[in-house]
């Protein structure tokens, strides 16, 4: 049968994440490979008291068909969430329910991508949103991330030197790095994307799970009509409840909606009513202010693990906010070569060449810190360290 799939995926490959967390279902395994939030973060009574009450009290209803746009309450809020917290001013009718913000990457890609067109991704990449694009088979510029956020000299000159068509970023808490974009960087992007047409898509999953330093304000604030905002209550709420969103201009929602009809008609309404009704019976922002309090403890466990048992020439990020920290080995130590021996430890992460659509990253990792407990960070960076320390021994 191999002559009967489409062509377009030849070149995309399984998700490596998705692959190592088979893995590590091992429950011998410390993982800090998966993207998890914590499942000390789920609210779980209250989301099954509100799942009964919607059920209750308007279960015929919340049972059938519905609006491909999504709940419009449930659009309100988030548009009056965007005006409190960003003094973004959104009308519901700019916002689209999705199946998480995987989707909304899927949709922006099936209405703007030709087969050939260049998208510029930040290097290291947003696994993620590498997958979903690359189904539509476009040339990827990759453009490198410094310490404060993308290299914006760099990019400027690529889009000079190219047709460049999308652009897509994490500027808060950024997936893999934990960087985030300095206040500077997002007035440097704001004065290279004002007069051009390339589209900008500020992916944030993670804006709200910041636990050091101030909030920054969203390159809406600097370019309004002009970026396309993705959001996710995955982070907030619950990721199996499946929930994002685009935020996005008129002329471009028409569109999205078009391909989503095309897709799978609406996200699931059930979910929508939960979410909706939990929001209105609970106090998100106290929600909120627990999970950041779960993860500094985390972030601050690892980050002291790596401090006592990682050696000097190891570096690391140190995020304020979000679920992950990237690290940096020596030039010419191997982090796929460290994965597998570190499989004999029985701990896991993901290689950073997972992030990269060149050639790069063979000396880097990403860590995952929010989803396992004290104890077991401090253990698995032991087992890591170990591991890093004959591997680096190896060159000796």
């Amino acid at each position: 049968m191999n002559n009967l799939f489409a062509n377009r995926m030849a070149n995309v490959h399984k998700s490596f994440i998705r692959e190592i967390l088979k893995v590590t279902a091992d429950p011998k395994v410390i993982s800090f490979a998966g993207g998890l939030p914590s499942p000390q973060s789920f609210a779980v009574k209250d989301l099954a008291d509100v799942a009964t009450k919607v059920l209750a009290e308007d279960g015929r209803n919340v049972l059938q068909y519905s609006t491909t746009e999504g709940y419009l309450p449930l659009r309100e809020y988030i548009a009056e969430r965007y005006s409190e917290r960003k003094g973004l001013e959104v009308d519901p009718d700019e916002i689209l329910i999705t199946n998480g913000s995987q989707q909304a990457l899927d949709l922006i890609a099936k209405v703007f991508l030709n087969v050939g067109d260049r998208v510029a991704i930040e290097r290291p990449g947003y696994l993620g949103a590498i997958q979903a694009l690359s189904i539509f088979e476009p040339m990827f510029i990759p453009v490198p991330l410094q310490q404060d956020g993308i290299d914006t000299d760099l990019l400027e000159k690529a889009l000079d030197m190219n047709e460049i068509k999308l652009f897509h970023t994490v500027v808060n808490f950024q997936n893999p790095s934990g960087i985030t974009y300095s206040k500077q960087k997002r007035l440097e992007l704001a004065e290279i994307f004002k007069d051009r047409e390339t589209i900008l898509v500020e992916d944030d999953p993670y804006g709200e799970l910041r636990f050091a330093g101030e909030d920054l304000p969203s390159l809406s604030n600097y370019l309004p009509g002009n970026v396309i905002l993705l959001g996710s209550f995955s982070k907030i709420v619950a990721p199996g409840l499946r929930l994002g969103w685009i935020c996005a201009p008129e002329d471009v929602m028409e569109k999205v909606i078009v391909a989503k009809q095309a897709s799978d008609l609406h996200s699931n309404y059930l979910s929508q009513r939960i979410v909706y009704q939990y929001l209105c019976d609970h106090d998100i922002d106290e929600h909120i202010a627990k999970v950041r309090e779960i993860y500094r403890n985390q972030r601050d466990q690892m980050v002291s693990s790596i401090e006592k048992h990682f050696p000097e020439e190891v570096a690391f990020t140190r995020p304020e906010g979000g679920m992950f920290l990237w690290v940096t080995l020596p030039e010419g130590v191997s982090s796929l070569r460290l994965f597998d021996l570190a499989g004999g430890e029985n701990v896991a992460f993901v290689p950073g060449s997972a992030f990269y659509v060149d050639d790069g990253g063979k000396n880097t990792l990403r860590l995952n810190f929010s989803n396992s407990d004290g104890d077991e960070i401090e253990e698995g960076i032991k087992r890591l360290a170990k591991v890093i320390k004959d591997l680096l021994a190896e060159r000796k």
